[in-house]
């Protein structure tokens, strides 16, 4: 059996494969979680404790082989080098990860059916990943589920979760849905949220916001100028020199 071999007879992440070549059919695979990975890079910029992966493979033994990866859309792991050797990693080998398995996994469905709701949910809870998001903004009529599923593994058997966006203690970040905007383009997306249920902002929001606040700044100081002349005006007009005051 897999689980028998020891570690130094299991192959290295350099000579696996990094992903099956599954080709995405649908641009949110690929949008969505590479919108978490860019919140977490500024929420989480001064920690080197976590790696969030995009359509990458990880290697387990706990399937039907160590050689056949399960493949993600976008996964959490805690308490693993951002980057290992300062290098980036090409797939994700649990045992090379001192058996650090992930603590999220996200699935977005696609029009092609991949057993999001039973198969790879079979494969997540045997892994022993905590917790399973899967968002189906399109389909979740077709597949008889709600748009949006968090499904948290409780006594080795995954249960769905109510309340969103949901607050994850285990990992001091919520998740749910709000709308994203992107010039004059507006979608819906997956963010972040803190504590207080307030969702982490993109980077664009946060420069926009700084951008009001200068402008906010500006024409605060303008109008107490233009308020001052006034005065000025007013002071010279019944005699009274403003500079003498």
């Amino acid at each position: 059996m897999v689980k028998s071999q020891p570690y130094h007879a299991l192959p290295t992440s350099a000579e696996l494969p990094c992903s099956d070549d599954t080709p995405v059919d649908n641009e949110d695979q690929n949008f969505i979680p590479n919108l978490l990975l860019f919140l977490l890079e500024s929420i989480w910029a001064n920690r080197n404790d976590w790696f969030f992966g995009v359509d990458m493979g990880i290697y387990h033994t706990t399937g039907v082989s160590h050689l056949v990866p399960v493949v993600p859309d976008g996964f959490l792991s805690l308490g693993v080098q951002r980057r290992k050797s300062n290098t980036s990693r090409s797939s994700y080998v649990v045992w090379e990860e001192e058996n650090i398995v992930p603590k999220l996994v996200l699935e977005v469905v696609s029009k092609t059916p991949g057993d999001e709701y039973d198969n790879k949910l079979n494969i997540y809870a045997k892994l022993g990943v905590f917790y399973y998001v899967i968002y189906n903004p399109q389909y979740w009529r077709r597949d008889q589920h709600q748009p949006f599923e968090l499904y948290k593994l409780i006594d080795g058997e995954y249960q769905l979760q109510i309340g969103e966006p949901f607050w994850m203690a285990e990992i001091g970040l919520g998740i749910g849905r709000s709308r994203y905007t992107s010039g004059t383009i507006q979608r819906e997306a997956l963010y972040w949220y803190d504590e207080t249920v307030t969702r982490y902002p993109t980077a664009e929001e946060v420069a926009q916001t700084e951008r009001q606040q200068r402008e906010l700044a500006q024409q605060q100081t303008q109008a107490e100028r233009q308020q001052k002349e006034r005065l000025a005006a007013k002071l010279r007009e019944l005699g009274i020199d403003p500079d003498n005051i």
